[in-house]
């Protein structure tokens, strides 16, 4: 037999080969054994403090004011019961709420714009060469850092209706009367005045931050496409549209989102300045929410109109994200 296994040479072993082959290729294998696998479970692993982050964070007050907006609850109550959309059709035949929703829009869009160009145009000087530059750049960021109550309340003591830093510098160069007479603003307490004091306290806070943002925009575009964009014959403003928007555009569409996020939800300068007064001027829909839902106790109705936030941000958010997407291909 010996003699006859070994006369069949190789025909006999190969398929004996063949068998032990697919015998070890059919074996399974594990799930880390392969470097893509693990390479996607370090990577969830990073990942996974962030996303419950968000969830606890983020998501858990979101569904929890879901459920407050469609329940009647109130300060004091022991249980709430389900009513749907009732407080929602509450806020929508509501006068004031008109009226706070028109103020939040007409707010964000006016700060969005003064806080553009003013940060645009500190970015530019930050980037021109002079002494004592690091100085300013730390300079410039003190509003941004400032506790909101005490930056505030500040103001408020410029705004004051008698003791006014403001009026008095603008009486002095001779653009306002004198104390008393009919020339003399009271920027808190005529409401063609409040709405625009309290934009300018929120321009003067957050236009650093529109800053920081461009000029690290700027400071990431080569100078050598600059110089070569220069040698072209292109003017300055040629090169900030043609070449340096292009290039900084996702990060221009981040600090922006981020920007208006910040501006509409922004409760603590028109609060802090103005309570929403005078005669509803400077009501903007996070001081509504705040005044129903805490100080008045109706926890359902402030939750809904809190929530009207969401509607007006999510069809930017989602522009935005789409645009930056884009981008990336």
């Amino acid at each position: 037999m010996t003699a006859s296994s070994s006369s069949r040479g190789p025909e006999a072993a190969s398929p004996r080969a063949a068998a032990v082959s697919i015998a070890v290729r059919a074996r399974p294998r594990g799930w880390f054994e392969s470097q893509t696998s693990r390479r996607l479970a370090f990577g969830y692993l990073l990942l996974a403090p962030a996303v419950v982050y968000v969830l606890l964070l983020v998501g858990a007050p979101f569904v929890f004011s879901l459920y407050l907006a469609m329940s009647d609850a109130n300060v004091g109550d022991h249980a709430a019961r389900f009513v749907g959309l009732e407080n929602f059709r509450a806020a929508f035949e509501s006068d004031v709420f008109y009226i706070a929703l028109r103020n939040s829009i007409g707010f964000t869009v006016v700060a969005a714009v003064f806080k553009g160009l003013l940060g645009t145009t500190l970015a530019f000087i930050l980037l021109q060469p002079f002494w004592g530059k690091k100085f300013v750049r730390g300079l410039v960021v003190i509003p941004f850092t400032l506790p909101i109550s005490i930056s505030v309340l500040g103001w408020k003591w410029m705004y004051d209706s008698q003791f006014s830093v403001i009026n008095w510098f603008l009486s002095r160069i001779g653009l306002i009367g004198a104390y008393g007479s009919a020339g003399w603003p009271v920027w808190l307490g005529e409401p063609h005045l409040a709405l625009a004091a309290c934009i300018m306290v929120n321009v003067w806070r957050n236009f650093p931050f529109s800053a920081i943002v461009l000029l690290a925009g700027f400071t990431s575009v080569p100078t050598e496409i600059l110089d070569a964009a220069r040698v072209d014959g292109t003017n300055f403003f040629q090169r900030f549209r043609h070449v340096v928007v292009p290039m900084i555009a996702p990060i221009l569409l981040i600090g922006f989102l981020f920007d208006t996020v910040f501006t509409l939800s922004d409760l603590g300068v028109v609060y802090l300045l103005t309570q929403g007064g005078p005669a509803n001027a400077t009501k903007i829909l996070p001081v509504l929410a705040y005044q129903v839902g805490i100080q008045a106790g109706a926890l359902g109705r402030g939750a809904a109109i809190a929530l009207f936030l969401f509607p007006l941000l999510l069809p930017l958010m989602i522009l935005m994200l789409r645009n930056l997407k884009r981008r990336e291909y």
